[in-house]
């Protein structure tokens, strides 16, 4: 009786040092998906603030320089001002988690955010 409970003890021991990587390797992944997640409201808010600075007549390029400030490095930001409308594109590169995670690829967010040109 006693030989049997010592077996059952170590498939327990075994089973846990198994199972602690898959563990770690799930909370990796799921920290880089809050990162990702985090980076592209990032992007969304740059976008939009770029968009209202530059429909209430702010110079272009100082609203890319608030734009970039807002997203997460590094980040392209295209403005195209138009007769009516201000339609800014900002987008970013978020890298693989590394580590247990490293095969996993980099992900591209982007948002676009249009504003109405005020009137002077």
């Amino acid at each position: 009786m006693a030989r049997r409970a010592r077996d059952q003890a170590g498939a327990a021991t075994a089973e846990l040092a198994l199972g602690i990587p898959l563990l770690v390797a799930l909370t990796a992944g799921l920290v880089w998906m809050l990162a990702v997640g985090a980076a592209q409201v990032r992007v969304i808010d740059a976008s939009r603030e770029a968009a209202r600075a530059v429909a209430r007549g702010d110079d272009p390029t100082s609203a890319e320089a608030v734009a970039l400030r807002i997203a997460p490095d590094p980040a392209r930001v295209s403005i195209a001002v138009g007769d009516a409308q201000v339609v800014v594109t900002t987008s970013a590169r978020v890298s693989g988690p590394g580590g247990l995670l490293g095969a996993l690829p980099g992900v591209t967010v982007s948002a676009e955010a249009t504003a109405l040109v005020e009137e002077p």
